[in-house]
């Protein structure tokens, strides 16, 4: 992929170096400040190479549209202990803003994976999320891998109008609590077409999230598929308006909602593939907001494992919402179709 004419190239103008020894921080961080002062919208290309970098933070808001485009292989360092903030490279308060180019952001997280030394030291608790998306609105996250992060990879927040497209999200099973996508407090979030790998949760949706579609995915040996999660203290809202749709997955799906959030018009439709645990699906709202509105059509998942059956468990779906309105779903491991979809306990 060949650099826009004009682009903002960090080896070129800011003395960038794919040696793995020299930060790409500086160089990065003076791209954005010119990129960001523009009055015209602007290109930093990082090319290809494999980079070094310690740490950023992107901070806007900027005078016009800004677009990152990154060739190369982004590393952060290896040893945990080099952060004392729990997050790597962070985009905060940008309008208009696209991150694309074929690139890698490498978490480098097996140190961390193991926990050793966390009796000690404080370090666990400053464990970097590998890239956070903190309050944009109308942003674009296309064609880029996040991978081997040392906690979540992906954090969305405070969000308005992002999407990814076909971005891949990498972990090996042996990685605690490295959650693909991790989503709250944003309206309008677009996931097509991805690629997610990981041992623990893909999504995360907490805190109030609204208006999301997630479509054309791929998920693979992970724990949770999609864990739409609310907490218990939290001030009283709604989740509302999230649409998963023609998704491959390798687990289950568990929504769970508790106390003072309401769940509806949540949609699960055309997910096929195995599971590696017997309880393939779990709905489990609150017995304050009973979910509402919630349809599965088009399920077929199947167990094959060694400990019995599949199954499913539901709770307060508000009854005169419950559907499944094309298809059957399928949870033994004969693949026998169950016309009703799930055994619903109210």
């Amino acid at each position: 992929m060949e650099a826009q004419l004009g682009a903002l190239d960090v080896v070129a103008k800011f003395g960038a170096k794919d040696d793995l020894n020299t930060d790409l921080s500086k160089p990065l961080l003076d791209a954005w400040k010119e990129a960001c002062a523009s009055p015209t919208p602007s290109t930093i290309v990082i090319p290809k190479g494999t980079y070094l970098l310690s740490q950023a933070t992107l901070e806007g808001p900027c005078k016009a549209p800004i677009e990152l485009q990154v060739q190369g292989n982004i590393k952060a360092p290896a040893d945990p202990k080099a952060f004392k903030e729990p997050k790597w490279v962070s985009f905060l308060h940008v309008e208009n803003f696209k991150l694309f180019g074929g690139g890698a952001f490498d978490g480098q997280g097996t140190a961390a994976y193991k926990r050793e030394g966390c009796e000690k030291h404080d370090f666990c608790s400053n464990l970097p999320i590998n890239i956070r998306f903190d309050y944009l609105t109308n942003a674009m996250i296309q064609d880029i891998t996040i991978r081997d992060s040392k906690q979540f990879h992906a954090n969305v927040l405070g969000c308005k109008n992002i999407t990814f497209e076909s971005v891949t999200v990498s972990a090996p099973e042996d990685s605690p609590n490295t959650d693909g996508i991790h989503i709250g407090r944003s309206d309008g979030v677009k996931i097509i077409n991805t690629n997610i790998k990981l041992a623990t949760i893909v999504f995360q949706l907490g805190m109030v999230p609204k208006s999301g579609h997630h479509r054309s995915n791929l998920w693979t040996r992970t724990r949770h598929q999609y864990r739409i999660k609310t907490w218990a203290g939290q001030f009283p809202g709604t989740a509302s308006d999230m649409h998963f749709e023609d998704i491959t997955v390798n687990n289950y799906i568990d929504l769970a909602g508790r106390i003072n959030v309401k769940l509806s018009n949540i949609s699960f439709k055309n997910i096929h593939g195995t599971a590696a645990l017997p309880e393939v699906v779990k709905l489990v709202c609150s017995g304050t907001f009973p979910c509402e509105n919630v349809e599965l059509a088009d399920i077929d998942i199947t167990f094959s494992g060694p400990n019995g059956p599949a199954k499913s468990e539901c709770k307060m779906l508000h009854q005169n919402y419950w559907q499944t309105e094309s298809g059957s779903m399928f949870y033994s491991r004969t693949s026998k179709p169950y016309p009703y979809g799930l055994n619903v306990g109210l």
